[in-house]
């Protein structure tokens, strides 16, 4: 009996011991059980990471940074789990420079309408008409009735995109059955409207007392030429980043319904297999691009993580969210190169150069 009494706890220290070492060793990469890391608000304070302690290649820190130099960036942060490991600023830009989003604020709108619909005030499967009136594009009012808010966040209201930024009903014109085309439109902003009537109040406040302020985020809405554009600082868009990384919650707030985030950040629709709710998937056989109908074999950034999704905007701004490393990169600036609406070569570069960082 006391062998075998003995040899029990043999095996239980045994144990023991073993999945200590599992749990450093797996720490050094973010452990599944590691806390998300939540900046306070109405503060500077923030937790940082070291990259000693991730095991990455500090050697390839310089080279990296050099990279995004060359390459016209204004700022650049990579988060570990909420915590920062990386924060660099560029070209005279400073930690509270606001910059613009371009089309990676239209994840912003993504969130809002969520928010919106969590609380009662619309469905993302109701006709825009139920809540802009008919009339708001100039498509046959039997199509017209066909797009719904869904299909406003999957760029497949079959409008005609060929016809500018500009959302008045007379430039709203129909194309295809809602859908049955993917094509990247202003037409998106029209959500905004939904959410404003729908609250009974201001896009932009009902933006900031539901989204910005509850995260800490500061920035404000501008409008360039029709179309609906956010500026703010880099960490606030890291802020925002860093909440879609935690499925919509804030420290113990649910901001988001984690359900409609999900499918937010996963296929939307049959066309365009690389594209949720106005976020960019990774990982996906095929893919559309803004201002073609052509579809492209293979995946949207090659040298990304598969389960990566991103929002990408005109000229190079970018929030990349990647659950499997528990990351969230953000970049701000001017073109890399060309002047571009959203996916660049630039997003692959940047990535092997991440990669080398990192892995």
């Amino acid at each position: 009996m006391k062998s075998f009494q003995f040899t029990s706890i043999f095996i239980v220290i045994f144990l023991f011991i073993s999945c200590s070492s599992d749990d450093t060793s797996s720490e050094n990469q973010g452990s599944p059980t590691d806390e998300i890391y939540f900046p306070p608000l109405n503060s500077d304070t923030w937790e940082t990471k070291s990259i000693s302690e991730l095991n990455w290649n500090e050697d390839q820190l310089q080279p990296l940074l050099d990279f995004l130099e060359e390459k016209n960036s204004k700022s650049f942060m990579i988060l570990h789990n909420g915590k920062i490991v990386e924060e660099h600023y560029f070209n005279n830009h400073t930690s509270s420079t606001p910059w613009y989003w371009a089309s990676a604020g239209k994840t912003l709108t993504t969130a809002v309408t969520g928010i919106a619909q969590d609380e009662g005030l619309l469905d993302i499967n109701n006709k825009v008409s139920d809540y802009l009136g008919t009339g708001w594009t100039s498509a046959p009012l039997e199509k017209e009735n066909l797009i719904t808010c869904k299909n406003l966040l999957s760029m497949t209201s079959g409008l005609d995109d060929t016809l500018g930024d500009d959302v008045s009903p007379g430039n709203l014109q129909y194309m295809a059955d809602a859908g049955t085309r993917w094509a990247y439109h202003n037409v998106y902003v029209k959500l905004q409207d939904v959410v404003a009537e729908s609250s009974n109040t201001t896009w932009d406040n009902y933006f900031n007392t539901h989204l910005r302020d509850k995260i800490g985020m500061t920035g404000n809405w501008i409008d360039l030429s029709g179309l609906s554009v956010y500026l703010s600082d880099t960490r606030s868009m890291a802020r925002f980043g860093l909440l879609t990384y935690a499925n919509g919650k804030w420290e113990d707030e649910q901001i988001v319904n984690d359900n409609y985030l999900s499918a937010a950040t996963n296929t939307s629709q049959e066309v365009n297999l690389a594209y949720g709710y106005l976020w960019w998937l990774n990982g996906k056989s095929s893919y559309h691009l803004p201002q073609t109908q052509v579809e492209f074999s293979g995946t949207l950034i090659p040298d990304a993580p598969d389960d990566m999704y991103a929002a990408l905007g005109k000229n190079d701004q970018k929030i990349y969210v990647v659950p499997s490393k528990k990351l969230v990169i953000i970049r701000m600036g001017q073109s890399a190169d060309d002047n571009n609406f959203a996916l660049s070569n630039f997003d692959n570069e940047l990535w092997i150069k991440i990669n080398a960082l990192i892995n």
